[in-house]
């Protein structure tokens, strides 16, 4: 089957997020067939998970919305394509870079303590029918210079290959690792990606401080289940969260 993720790229000089203006044009019933990119030139107003704004410097990194329809998944099992979609990165910057990649749950992309791409899928349900994905994708690339709230907690692939990538040439050999996740997926395959994905977990097996309800308690990730929910063992009684319920907590020094 011939490459579909990517093979129409439309590239915007200029727009606050790519996942809005994709979505902008479904909700406007403009026909865009699925694998279509929106690509940014310079995304100004990217979103992460819980609100949380991405930023990157014009033409330095790539910053795309993908269009999938995974009419074939029951809506309930939103996370699936969630960990397809970081098993995809993962492994496409592993070849990259020779350098271990992980993935900090729910799809927050990490080298060592520091993020170098995350992961903001939007979905569209109609009914029972999952209609359509909108999946934002944004990786350092060029970028080394980071605003201050970020600068110590951030990568880009220049500082592992110590050269400028070419942008262009990035995006169509991630679309290649993207297509190959999906249709795995499609083919009944997320019991081996969830796997997979445990393996990928940031800090996984390590004993580390979390926020529950503001306050912070020592607890060891051991894997996360079908749903996406987090599970953290506390002294040998394990506790399964949601995206709200808790948060990585600052290693105290």
């Amino acid at each position: 089957m011939g490459l579909f993720v990517g093979q129409n790229i439309i590239t915007l000089q200029q727009v606050p997020s790519t996942n809005e203006y994709l979505k902008d044009k479904l909700s406007n019933s403009t026909p865009l067939a699925e694998g279509t990119v929106i690509m940014a030139v310079h995304q100004f107003a990217g979103r992460g998970q819980k609100g949380t704004s991405w930023h990157s410097e014009p033409g330095k990194n790539l910053t795309f919305s993908l269009l999938l329809t995974p009419t074939f998944l029951n809506p309930k099992h939103q996370f699936s394509l969630t960990v397809a979609i970081s098993l995809a990165i993962a492994q496409w910057l592993e070849s990259l870079l020779h350098t271990a990649i992980k993935v900090k749950w729910p799809n927050d992309i990490y080298i060592g303590d520091k993020k170098i791409g995350g992961i903001l899928i939007e979905n569209i349900l109609k009914g029972k029918v999952w209609k359509s994905a909108v999946v934002g994708i944004g990786i350092n690339v060029n970028q080394v210079d980071f605003p201050e709230t970020f600068q110590e907690h951030s990568i880009a692939i220049k500082q592992i290959l110590h050269k400028d990538s070419n942008i262009g040439e990035l995006l169509p050999d991630l679309c290649k690792y993207i297509e190959r996740e999906y249709f795995e997926l499609k083919n009944g395959g997320f019991e081996g990606q969830l796997a997979m994905y445990k393996q990928y977990l940031y800090r996984l097996g390590e004993v580390h401080p979390f926020l529950i309800d503001g306050v912070s308690v020592a607890g060891v990730l051991c894997g996360v289940t079908a749903a996406g929910r987090l599970m953290i063992d506390f002294n040998g009684h394990v506790v399964d969260f949601d995206i709200k319920e808790v948060a990585f907590s600052v290693k105290p020094n």
